[in-house]
C-alpha cells in the first residue's frame, strides 16, 4: 500500500508512521487499511 504523505524522506520514518498505524487496535497490517478505504467506495493509490 502506498500513502502519499509529505515530509517522508527516508526509509525510518516510512517505518515509524507503519508502527504507528499497525498500533491502531484493529490494523495488523497496514493493507488492511487500504482494503478498509476502498470498502467504503474510496481508491487507496
Amino acid at each position: 500500500m502506498q500513502l502519499k504523505i509529505e515530509g517522508l524522506h527516508c526509509d525510518g520514518c516510512v517505518r515509524s508512521v507503519t508502527r504507528m498505524l499497525t498500533a491502531i487496535p484493529g490494523v495488523d497490517r497496514v493493507a488492511e487499511v487500504k482494503r478498509a478505504v476502498e470498502r467504503v467506495g474510496f481508491k487507496a493509490p
